[in-house]
């Protein structure tokens, strides 16, 4: 699948969004639909328990704290609402959770891996939704992702932090807009409006390790996933097409400096915070051999 308007063709078909999208790939792969579908439900079920487990657990990153502990303080207060504080809890918990090695699932990356599963079970949890319509919610977000990948990247080194957390962000309007009764043209658009929204996002990772600005990105980035998703359900639409709308986050990603592309040579990396803390770490980590002679 490399188009948006591959997909609406399809559902102007008669498809619904997720059966057209399981049936194009299903072509692609030469599998059956429904061998996509169940796969894509055990993806959902593992999803759900790294959740389970991130928001539970107690994490120890090597640069940052755990946070997610101090939600509960803003819970029914919170400026951006329930279901967008519960989404920011989630998505930080699990961007905690993956700096810390623990299991995630890539959403499409592991330094995105919080915003989809933030916007999808905070929906669930706030709307009462149904396992059905938030796998239906993730084979969406799953075309979404597939599409920025064929057109573009999905990788920080290739493209910055637009390719990664930008995705991210992309997929879960997407997402939302189709459990919130969205057709498959307003999904697109969602998907667009996001994406077009976060256009050169540095990919500068303190001391190279994806923990700070990571994490807190995926925090964050749930908002304009949210917000991509209700002003496409409100019929706003992008004067670029979706398509062109990624393929110019595929030129800008190219136009970024390398030291804007995952190399920690730029950005918050290069902040005098940011390189104290790369020296503090640097500093703590014996060198290969030093045991040898202490």
């Amino acid at each position: 699948m490399r188009s948006f308007e591959e997909l609406l063709e399809r559902t102007n078909k008669g498809f619904p969004l997720p059966e057209a999208i399981l049936s194009l790939d299903a072509e692609e792969q030469m599998i059956d639909a429904d061998d996509l579908r169940e796969s894509l439900r055990d993806r959902l079920r593992v999803m759900r328990e790294t959740v389970e487990a991130a928001l539970a657990g107690h994490w120890q990153p090597k640069l940052i704290a755990d946070d997610k502990d101090k939600y509960p303080a803003r819970a029914g207060k919170a400026l951006c609402g329930d279901l967008l504080w519960r989404a920011s809890e989630i998505a930080v918990a699990l961007g905690t959770c993956n700096a810390s090695m623990g299991r995630i699932v890539a959403a499409p990356t592991a330094g995105s891996c919080g915003i989809l599963p933030g916007l999808l079970f905070a929906w669930q949890e706030n709307k009462n939704g149904v396992d059905d319509i938030v796998l239906n919610g993730l084979i969406v977000a799953a075309a979404v992702g597939e599409i920025i990948a064929n057109r573009a990247t999905l990788a920080g080194a290739s493209g910055g932090c637009q390719a990664e957390c930008g995705a991210a962000a992309a997929m879960g309007a997407a997402a939302l807009c189709f459990m919130e009764g969205g057709d498959a043209e307003a999904c697109a658009h969602a998907a667009a409006l996001a994406l077009k929204s976060i256009l050169g996002l540095a990919c500068d990772p303190v001391a190279g390790l994806v923990e700070s600005p990571c994490v807190k990105r995926n925090g964050s980035l749930v908002a304009l996933g949210a917000i991509a998703a209700d002003m496409a359900l409100a019929g706003v639409r992008s004067i670029i097409p979706p398509d062109e709308v990624v393929d110019a986050m595929a030129e800008v990603g190219r136009s970024l400096p390398a030291t804007l592309r995952e190399t920690a040579r730029g950005g918050c990396a290069r902040t005098p915070a940011g390189q104290a803390m790369k020296r503090k770490l640097s500093a703590s980590v014996p060198a290969a051999g030093a045991e040898e002679y202490n």
